[in-house]
């Protein structure tokens, strides 16, 4: 695999939203009328937050009401995810089901975000970005090369193989490592980018254990209930490192479990990509 590859630049509208985030200047105001310039987003973020994610017990009717109520962070993380799924275009459908592998990382993102609630941890949508972008490596493969991503792909179904650990074996990295290369390249909060770096090897993560944690068992959660597809045909190892970290237990799981299915249906209604069907 040589040669370089033009890295997708992250929208316009959303690298305007995370300036005013960051600007202490900036008020709600300033960051809801950057938002309401983009009607699609707008749609989507408040299809968001009047969704059972939030369960708020009155409708949030305009994103200034959005903004106040969900917090500037939680709706620029929103955001990012939202705008990431539009970025990545004429992928060999032989080689990724866009719809499926959108939906996985949805998977992922819902499981990352209860897991995290259960915890009552801040800013639970940081979990739910992280579990979108999780797998996001795996798309720049296919854009790179995509006859060695076939081959992988033909040789992981015949043998029985995890995909990432194919690549870890014939390339000397794996889709992880992409990723943590793509988001340390948009300049991503570090949290975002350690996570998605060592989700399929929490034990690596020094600076956010439990996120890097949640994430891969979150990955796990998705892949055992088939929820939507990544190209990874099996389910991936779960680590007792991150279980502990998690601080779940198997009485618990049920619960949650039930609460991502439900959770996940209604995210796949409004954030699935136009045209990923």
């Amino acid at each position: 695999m040589r040669g370089t590859l033009e890295i997708p630049s992250l929208p316009m509208i959303f690298t305007r939203i995370d300036e005013a985030v960051n600007n202490p200047r900036s008020s709600l105001a300033d960051i809801g009328r950057i938002i309401s310039e983009d009607s699609s987003l707008t749609a989507r973020l408040l299809k968001i937050v009047n969704s059972a994610f939030y369960s708020f017990p009155s409708k949030i009717e305009t994103i200034s009401r959005a903004v106040t109520v969900v917090g500037t962070q939680q709706l620029r993380d929103l955001a990012l995810a939202t705008s990431v799924m539009k970025l990545f275009q004429g992928i060999p459908p032989d080689l990724i089901n866009m719809e499926a592998f959108w939906k996985h990382s949805i998977a992922c993102g819902v499981a990352a975000r209860v897991l995290a609630a259960h915890k009552r941890k801040a800013n639970i949508e940081r979990f739910f970005v992280a579990g979108i972008l999780h797998d996001i490596g795996r798309l720049i493969l296919c854009m790179k090369d995509p006859n060695w991503m076939r081959s992988a792909l033909g040789r992981c179904h015949a043998s029985g193989e995890l995909l990432y650990k194919i690549e870890n074996e014939e390339l000397g990295f794996d889709h992880a490592s992409l990723g943590r290369v793509l988001l340390e390249n948009w300049k991503l909060p570090a949290s975002l980018v350690e996570t998605v770096a060592y989700h399929h090897n929490p034990e690596a993560a020094a600076r956010f254990p439990v996120e890097a944690a949640d994430v891969h068992i979150a990955d796990i959660i998705a892949h055992a209930m088939q929820l939507g597809s990544s190209g990874e045909r099996f389910v991936p190892p779960l680590s007792p490192l991150a279980w502990e970290r998690a601080g779940m237990s198997p009485g618990k799981l049920p619960a949650a479990m039930e609460q991502i299915d439900q959770q996940y249906r209604e995210a796949v209604e409004w954030m699935a990509p136009e045209g990923s069907a």
